[in-house]
């Protein structure tokens, strides 16, 4: 098979296509035949060296594919719900970007009627971390305030249509007016342009002073001292990636008198079986959402899978809306 490999530790010209032997699949897992995968901000840490992959997974990068199943235990497949020849995404800890990838059943999802390959590729990452993340651990209710920094990203896209689906008011930070108008469409109430307005003094405001109920977090570094400051009483903050550094400080008395919760996650690492949960979840809670598209992909841009070099400066350069999806 063909598959897209990282030959040194580098910029996206790193990225290399070389020949690899058909992974086997194992107890558990079946072969997808890939033919569109995502890519993603992990992706590109592991492309410089600074996210490795967990013991026992592949070296190729990739954590999300959208494919065809060609081989696994029938039986096993039966159990899952699954055969030979259908139509699934799935995430995965590492191999995504190759035209095949073993992947656990229990994280493979059926790729939503009516969705291609490139639009259910899009799926597992984003979700499998919003779901577990929002309403997992912060525990987001209808009704509530979240506000999302990174509000154009794919996770902020799809933390937008979950949020809303399920009863929540949004408020997303963004770094341009082009994608404060996309978070906008898609059903954000209120979009802050972190460059030209103070996001704490627009979350208060937003909120008539109260704050946010919750607060999904991908920079850290300094946005946590004012993330404490939009919290409302009660209030809870997820830190999911820490694009602005590890170091932060803040209030703890804010913490303890308005008994706020600081807390956070990485998904790659994370137990099959607290993966196979969320797979649970998210097909009877959201995958009829995504059949009746009350959901939708957001795909910025549909690449070859020949120019995953093109599609990381693309995500670096911080432009996209969306998603960025791959295609053998």
């Amino acid at each position: 098979m063909r598959a897209i490999a990282i030959s040194r530790p580098g910029g996206p010209e790193v990225l290399q296509v070389i020949e690899r032997p058909l992974p086997q699949a194992g107890a558990g897992e079946c072969l997808i035949a890939v033919e569109a995968y995502g890519v993603n901000r992990p992706d590109v840490l592991q492309r410089k060296g600074a996210y490795p992959p967990p013991p026992g997974a592949s070296d190729l990068p990739g954590l999300e594919v959208a494919g065809r199943i060609v081989a696994g235990d029938a039986g096993e497949l039966a159990v899952a719900g699954f055969k030979l020849g259908d139509a699934v995404c799935a995430l995965v800890s590492g191999g995504g970007y190759a035209e095949a990838c073993v992947a656990p059943l229990a994280q493979c999802l059926p790729v939503p009627e009516g969705w291609s390959m490139a639009e259910a590729a899009s799926l597992p990452e984003t979700l499998f971390t919003v779901w577990s993340n929002l309403f997992g651990r912060a525990g987001l209710k209808g009704g509530e305030t979240l506000l999302v920094h990174g509000g154009s990203s794919g996770i902020g896209v799809t933390a937008i249509q979950l949020a809303k689906a399920f009863g929540a008011r949004v408020l997303v930070t963004v770094g341009n007016d082009y994608k404060a108008a996309a978070c906008l469409k898609l059903g954000a109430d209120v979009a802050i342009n972190y460059r030209e307005q103070d996001f704490v003094a627009e979350a208060k405001a937003a909120t008539g002073g109260r704050g946010v109920d919750v607060i999904l977090d991908m920079v850290a570094g300094s946005y946590v001292e004012r993330g404490v400051q939009c919290l409302a009483d009660d209030g809870r903050m997820v830190i999911i990636a820490v694009q602005g550094g590890v170091d932060a400080k803040f209030d703890a008395g804010q913490v303890l008198r308005r008994r706020l919760t600081i807390s956070g996650s990485t998904l790659r690492p994370r137990s099959l079986a607290f993966k196979a949960g969320v797979a649970k979840e998210l097909r009877e809670k959201v995958w009829p959402l995504l059949v009746s598209r009350a959901i939708a992909p957001v795909i910025y841009r549909e690449l070859p899978a020949s120019e995953a070099a093109s599609a990381h400066a693309l995500m670096e350069s911080g432009e996209h809306v969306g998603k960025i999806v791959l295609a053998w």
